[in-house]
């Protein structure tokens, strides 16, 4: 037990986990977050009348880690589990692709191309050793195993949707990790497809975790933009907020993306920055938009085609309970592109026109009558880019700053970004923390 004190930069689900975890040890512990709200990528927000998650989020049966600290929170029992089913749009038509039957009737390839589809789904769902995969690209494999036409018609649109351009330069570990992932979700092979939610959504755990953390004596300070990060009195490091708040700490864990550590860090050393500098993040922009009626029976639509702007179409009330929604239908279209994307300069209106105007053409039964809400939610760093080797090229968790360590998204090195992963690496690098600061004392 420790009576040292943390901050913790970052009100996320990586620095909540983090709080609750050295809280649990005896340390003391402050969070920090810019926003009103705890929760960053997990936040709820206002549509209408009702409340629910600005970005479209599930728990999957296999989210063992999520549902060990939704159990610690007692609400892991009201989980709502629902099978779902899953749409394709190609080529300016709507396929369903939510069973065995389904696959075998899907009319864009043939007998010999869904075998080949199926095996790459297969192989990929038995490797264990995802480092080798990191020697070669996304593309490459799906073509060693899916062949081109396969590869063209169905994981190309798929991978220009996801990753926009740096796609070329994504190794198989991302292919890899979506599989493992998506196939865990199912209860035998391509049959049945399981997902569930919190009544009340990401809104309700992020308010019992936060009550949580404050039963456990942590600190909770939002609204509190960091401005910088230094080394103070004491060689003990030191956070200055925009607000003009300083406070001094025993260590300092930043959980920003490494896009932004920069910007308030500014004393790391060179090759640091550098190194933080070179990962490479794709953001999202994500229009929700509540309608009074349903579109299809799918959670998600996947989009092949490369004319409509959004990646996919999620239908949240295909999943969730409508009453949760006053009745209506709420979905959800990202997009997922760079930082630098002009799209982001682009206003709220003019988004929310591009995307619903283009959900209307997928839907021609669809009119702007239907539609009771319109929203726009971006972020600039969400994912980042599993490129060739990319966790020897990672940047360690201690700094050249004395007492200030980072842990953020960018050490997800084996899987995809979503809560239960965010866990594990909160859980892991805690681990390396904790080591660090015993061999110190």
């Amino acid at each position: 037990m420790s009576n040292k004190s943390i901050g913790i930069i970052g009100g996320g689900m990586m620095g909540m986990t983090l709080a609750h975890k050295l809280s649990q040890n005896g340390y003391r512990v402050t969070i920090f977050e810019s926003a009103p709200n705890l929760g960053g990528l997990v936040s709820s927000w206002k549509l209408g009348e009702i409340e629910w998650d600005k970005f479209y989020h599930v728990i999957l049966l296999t989210d063992f880690r999520l549902r060990k600290l939704l159990s610690e929170l007692e609400i892991e029992k009201e989980i709502t589990w629902v099978e779902t089913k899953t749409g394709f749009y190609m080529k300016g038509n709507l396929y369903s692709m939510s069973n065995s039957i389904e696959y075998l009737k899907f009319p864009v390839l043939n007998i010999f191309d869904k075998f080949r589809l199926g095996v790459t789904i297969l192989v990929a769902s038995k490797i264990k050793n995802w480092k080798r995969l990191e020697q070669i690209t996304v593309l490459q494999w799906l073509n060693k195993w899916s062949g081109k036409r396969v590869v063209n018609n169905v994981w190309l649109p798929l991978l220009r949707a996801k990753l926009g351009g740096s796609y070329s330069r994504t190794s198989a570990v991302f292919i890899w990790a979506t599989i493992q992932r998506l196939y865990g979700a199912r209860r035998s092979g391509l049959k049945k497809e399981m997902f569930g939610y919190i009544p009340g959504g990401y809104k309700r755990i992020i308010n019992d975790f936060k009550e949580k953390l404050l039963s456990e004596g942590v600190t909770i300070r939002t609204s509190e933009k960091i401005a910088s990060i230094s080394v103070g009195a004491g060689n003990m490091p030191q956070v200055v907020t925009q607000s003009g708040l300083k406070e001094t700490f025993d260590q300092i864990i930043v959980t920003l993306p490494s896009g932004l550590i920069s910007g308030i860090c500014k004393d790391l050393e060179t090759n640091e920055l550098e190194l933080h500098k070179s990962i490479e993040y794709l953001g999202v922009i994500c229009v929700a938009i509540l309608l009074k009626k349903s579109i299809s029976p799918y959670y998600v639509t996947n989009i092949t085609d490369e004319s409509v702007p959004f990646t996919g179409v999620i239908e949240m009330s295909a999943l969730v309970d409508k009453a949760y929604f006053g009745g209506n239908s709420l979905i959800y279209l990202p997009k997922y592109l760079s930082p630098e994307d002009p799209l982001f300069e682009k206003s709220d209106e003019e988004i929310e026109t591009f995307f619903s105007s283009e959900l209307i053409k997928m839907y021609p039964f669809l009119s702007e009558a239907d539609i009771i809400f319109k929203g726009v939610a971006r972020a600039k760093h969400v994912i980042t880019v599993s490129s060739l080797g990319y966790s020897d090229k990672l940047p360690g968790i201690k700094t050249s700053l004395p007492g200030v360590y980072i842990i953020n998204s960018a050490h997800i090195k084996d899987g995809t970004l979503n809560v239960n992963e965010t866990i594990k690496v909160a859980e892991s690098k805690l681990q390396e923390f904790i080591s660090y600061i015993n061999t110190n004392d």
